[in-house]
């Protein structure tokens, strides 16, 4: 297996790794903050977060607060791990080991 095949396929959009990056080092994000930290579109957050909890990297918390709808992001164990492999084989990459 050649180094280029441990680079995960569900981080090479420029929107999912960022989506990751945030993620990771931040326990819950809500989806304002979020769409503004990655100056995305409504449909295309919900596009690449979606593809993202197919694969089980994040989990998608729904809730009120008062009156109004908040949806907010979480980093699953599986997408931690799945994320810092990604990492890994990146910097090995870009090292040549």
């Amino acid at each position: 297996m050649g180094k280029i095949d441990q680079i995960n396929k569900a981080f090479e959009s420029r929107v999912r790794l960022g989506i990751m990056s945030v993620l990771v080092v931040n326990d819950w994000v809500d989806y304002k903050e979020m769409k503004e930290l990655l100056g995305v579109t409504d449909g295309n957050l919900a596009s690449h977060i979606s593809a993202l909890e197919k694969k089980e990297f994040v989990t998608v918390r729904k809730a009120f607060i008062g009156k109004k709808p908040n949806t907010s992001y979480a980093c699953t164990k599986k997408g931690k791990e799945a994320f810092e492999e990604h990492i890994n084989a990146l910097e090995k990459l870009i090292k040549g080991i």
